[in-house]
C-alpha cells in the first residue's frame, strides 16, 4: 500500500475547521482506503451505501444518524443525495459530537448536494491517484506507463496492470456512470468519444471536428466532455488570455488525466510501444500537467497559446509569483523562441522547462532546466 500523508492530512485540516468534509475523486482511486487510514485510532462508524445492510440503516436517515458520535464516514454519498439536507441539519447542531467525512466520485447530485445544501458547512478535498511524490521519484518510468490508480499501478506485472485499466474502462463506461447519477449514455459512442480525446490528448479542443467524427451535433460532443470532465477522468485545461498586441488562443486543451488509461485507450502494452508511439511526448506533457496539478493544487492552472505560435504547456500563480512550465520529453533541452515569447509576454517570474533527464540545471536568466523528479521541490520552493 502506497501511503499518501499529504491527503491525510489535507483531511485532518478540513475536519478541525469543518463539520463535514467531502473527499472527491474517480472511481478506484483509492478513496475508501484512505477513509479508514484517517478514521483509524478514533470512535468513528462507517457507512458504505453500496452495501444493502447500510443502506437499510439509513432507511430514516435523521434517526440513523443524530446519534452518532466521533467520525462518521459515509462512502458513495452520490448513491443517497437525499442525506444532504439532514447532514446540513446535524452540522448545525449547536452541541454536535460527530463531524462526517462523505466519499463520492462526482456526479450532478453530488456537486448540486455539496454547494447547495452544505455551503459554508465543507472542506472540500480532491484526491486523484497516487503521484510521483507519493510513489517515489525512483519510479517514475512506471508511473507514467501505468497511471497512477492504485490497482494499476501496484499490479504485479505490466500485462496485469494493462488488463486492470481495460476491465476499468469497461466498467466505468457500462455500470459506473449509471450509479453516478449521469443518465443513459450510449456506452459505445461514449467509448469512442473518450478514444477519440486520447488521440488529441494535449490538443486545442474543437466541438465541431468532434461532433463530425462522432456523427453527432455539437452539444452532444460538449455534453459528452462535461461528462468526462465532470467524472475526473479528463481534463479541461483553460486557456489563459490578456490584453496583449498578439492573438491569443481562447479554446481550452483536453487531456486524459490518468496517463495509464490513455495509454490503454490508444492500445499502448508496453514501456517500449510507449517510447516508439507518435503520442509519447504528448502523453509525457499530459503525466508532467497532472503531476504539477495535483501535488501543488493551485486555485488556477491554464495553458497559453498565440496564433503566432509561442506557447505554454502550464501558467500556475504560486505564492503570488507567475510560474509557467514548458515540458519537452528529452534528457537536454533548451531554450526557444516561443520560450522566450511566453517569458515575456506573459511577465513570467519563472519558467520551468521540465525534461525527463535526471539533471537539474540552469539555462538562462529566470529559466530553469528541471527534471521530472525534482519538479515538484523546485515548484513548492
Amino acid at each position: 500500500m502506497i501511503k499518501r500523508p499529504s491527503l491525510e492530512k489535507a483531511i485532518e485540516r478540513g475536519l478541525e475547521r469543518n463539520p463535514v468534509v467531502s473527499l472527491l475523486g474517480p472511481r478506484q482511486c483509492g478513496k475508501t482506503t484512505l477513509a479508514r487510514i484517517v478514521a483509524r485510532g478514533r470512535k468513528s462508524t462507517f457507512f458504505d451505501l453500496e452495501n444493502p445492510k447500510d443502506l437499510a440503516q439509513l432507511e430514516s436517515p435523521m434517526l440513523g444518524l443524530e446519534g452518532l458520535e466521533g467520525l462518521v464516514v459515509i462512502d458513495e454519498i452520490q448513491r443517497r443525495p437525499d442525506l444532504f439536507p439532514v447532514l446540513r441539519v446535524l452540522a448545525d447542531r449547536p452541541d454536535a459530537r460527530a463531524k462526517f467525512l462523505v466519499l463520492g466520485s462526482a456526479s450532478p447530485d453530488l456537486v448540486k448536494g455539496v454547494s447547495e445544501s452544505l455551503a459554508g458547512r465543507v472542506g472540500i478535498v480532491e484526491m486523484g491517484g497516487i503521484d510521483l511524490e507519493e510513489a517515489g521519484t525512483d519510479r517514475f518510468e512506471a508511473l507514467w506507463n501505468r497511471g497512477g490508480f492504485p490497482r494499476s499501478f501496484l499490479a504485479r506485472t505490466d500485462e496485469a496492470s494493462l488488463e486492470w485499466r481495460e476491465d476499468f474502462i469497461r466498467t466505468f463506461l457500462e455500470r459506473d456512470l449509471a450509479a453516478l447519477g449521469i443518465g443513459s449514455v450510449p456506452s459505445p459512442a461514449l467509448r469512442r468519444f473518450w478514444t477519440m480525446i486520447s488521440h488529441f490528448h494535449g490538443q486545442i479542443w474543437n466541438a465541431a471536428e468532434f461532433a463530425r467524427a462522432l456523427g453527432a451535433s455539437e452539444p452532444t460532443a460538449r455534453r459528452y466532455l462535461d461528462i468526462l470532465s465532470a467524472a475526473f477522468v479528463v481534463r479541461v485545461l483553460p486557456p489563459w488570455f490578456q490584453n496583449i498586441s498578439k492573438r491569443q488562443v481562447k479554446a481550452p486543451k483536453i487531456y486524459v488525466r490518468d496517463s495509464g488509461i490513455l495509454h490503454a485507450l490508444l492500445s499502448i502494452e508496453t514501456k517500449e510501444a510507449l517510447m516508439g508511439h507518435g503520442k509519447c511526448g504528448a502523453s509525457f506533457e499530459g503525466f508532467v500537467v497532472e503531476q504539477a496539478i495535483s501535488s501543488l493544487k493551485p486555485a488556477d492552472a491554464y495553458f497559453w497559446a498565440a496564433h503566432t505560435g509561442a506557447e505554454l504547456d502550464l501558467l500556475l500563480f504560486l505564492k503570488g509569483k507567475r510560474v509557467g512550465i514548458e515540458v519537452k520529453l528529452t534528457d537536454a533541452p533548451g531554450t526557444t523562441k516561443s520560450m522566450h515569447a511566453a517569458r515575456t509576454d506573459l511577465r513570467l517570474d519563472r519558467l520551468l522547462v521540465v525534461h525527463a533527464g535526471e539533471r537539474s540545471f540552469p539555462l538562462q536568466d529566470g529559466i530553469e532546466a528541471v527534471s521530472v523528479r525534482d519538479m515538484v521541490d523546485a515548484l513548492a520552493g
